[in-house]
């Protein structure tokens, strides 16, 4: 049986004033990129693909203070 209350996890980036850009519903593999499914500003769906390449680019805009946080984040409160 499913809880009828439970509802699907969802991720929700903000912009800097705190507002709702995205809400990610799903991430999920296809072949070797990512894919990312959500909604941006609540209304229009969209699905955003992650390469191999534009992962590594994503990697290298990273100094070493910002991996320290990103392999920190999950335990810090907020």
């Amino acid at each position: 049986m499913t809880n009828a209350t439970s509802k699907a996890p969802v991720m929700k980036i903000l912009d800097a004033q705190d507002k709702e850009l995205m809400t990610v519903r799903k991430i999920e593999r296809e072949g070797d990129a990512l894919i990312i499914r959500g909604k941006i500003f609540g209304a229009m769906p969209m699905v955003a693909k992650l390469t191999p390449a534009q992962a590594r680019a994503a990697l290298r805009l990273l100094d070493w203070r910002t991996i320290l946080f990103l392999l920190t984040i999950l335990f810090r409160k907020g």
